[in-house]
């Protein structure tokens, strides 16, 4: 694949990744893509503009040939991966099982499923899952080896069953029946299994993969897991309702990242750093918190590392990462940077370059 990639320097950012993913390297990435500055990798049309936000979001045909004519005039230096975003919502596995999605102007939101339903199946006539697969399937015949297709953002756990059934009945369920809501867990654990492994066969390139949300890329199956749910919930309950199903999905792909949501899921690092199988854990700070480049957060990125994972800190300005990376160490880093232009980029290279 790496000769016909958009991405020239392919075979370095690789090897950034790979070491990543082992603890010892330093990625220096953004999520989503910049307009390049020249020309593009290659001439592409550009669709017509999309009638409304229904085409927009879920007429498969129409957005791959969008993401493909935007990926052609992206930016991809560094180690900023070339990936299709093919994302349909935060938390579309709940889409599968039942919810609704609407599209926004700059989001998807999903909406329970209607009645008091407690099964969890996949339905291979479900509309949403055979948009799933249209979409990257659509993907992949115009990438033709160009870019990834990547992983649409599943996600797992509570935060699938509150997207299925609303957060309040989901918690209700926590304290009065907390045996069904173990076995609606695993239900669903099963469920994603079973859909990750479809999606998989479709955009893995000789084993290889990416995954839409914090543009990821990894030599095998991979996945970022998440319980922002989490921030609701104490740690004991974390143990039982959480740890054991995100365990279970560590231990089944090869690699890993664990999204951690909020200063107050932070009380939830210790049983993640439980969980041996899981590579590296990304942090979000949440609204009204510095972002993920300010020495508020060096100590836990310290914590992270010393438990034996690799870290993602996120939206680091240019000026931040030298003070990031002389604080914390450039081994084991993957940082999402928050580049504006092209020469952020460059800026950014430059100081990286002294660290490895």
């Amino acid at each position: 694949m790496d000769n016909v990639l958009w991405k020239t320097n392919w075979a370095d950012s690789r090897q950034h990744y790979l070491d990543w993913w082992a603890g010892r390297g330093l990625v220096v990435s953004m999520w989503e893509h910049l307009e390049v500055n020249g020309p593009p990798h290659e001439v592409v049309p550009a669709p017509p503009p999309a009638r409304d936000l229904q085409q927009m979001w879920f007429d498969p045909e129409w957005r791959a040939a969008d993401i493909h004519y935007r990926l052609s005039r992206s930016s991809l230096k560094a180690d900023i991966p070339p990936v299709a975003n093919t994302h349909l919502g935060p938390g579309s596995l709940a889409a599968v099982l039942g919810a609704s999605l609407e599209g926004g102007p700059d989001t998807i939101w999903i909406h329970p499923r209607p009645g008091d339903s407690e099964v969890i199946a996949l339905d291979e006539a479900n509309p949403w899952w055979r948009t799933h697969l249209d979409l990257v399937r659509a993907c992949r015949r115009l990438s033709q080896g160009r870019y990834f297709v990547g992983c649409p953002d599943l996600i797992e756990g509570l935060d699938t069953l509150a997207g299925l059934w609303g957060t309040q009945t989901t918690l209700l369920l926590m304290m009065d029946r907390p045996k069904d809501l173990e076995r609606a867990l695993q239900a669903v654990n099963n469920v994603w299994f079973e859909v990750f492994e479809r999606l998989y066969q479709e955009i893995n390139v000789d084993g290889e993969m990416a995954f839409c949300y914090f543009s990821l890329w990894a030599p095998g199956r991979m996945a970022k897991l998440q319980s922002d749910m989490s921030i609701m919930i104490s740690p004991r309950h974390f143990r039982r309702f959480v740890q054991p199903f995100i365990r279970e999905q560590c231990q089944t792909l090869d690699f890993s990242m664990y999204h951690l949501d909020g200063v107050g899921a932070i009380r939830h690092l210790d049983a993640l750093l439980e969980i041996e199988e899981l590579n590296a854990i990304q942090w979000t700070p949440g609204a009204g918190q510095p972002q993920g480049g300010d020495p508020t957060w060096f100590d836990l990125y310290k914590r992270i590392r010393a438990g034996g994972k690799s870290v993602m800190p996120c939206w680091v300005e240019v000026d931040e990462l030298a003070p990031l990376l002389d604080a914390i160490g450039p081994g084991g880093v993957n940082v999402l940077m928050h580049f504006k232009t092209e020469a952020d980029i460059d800026a950014a290279l430059t100081i990286a370059e002294r660290y490895r």
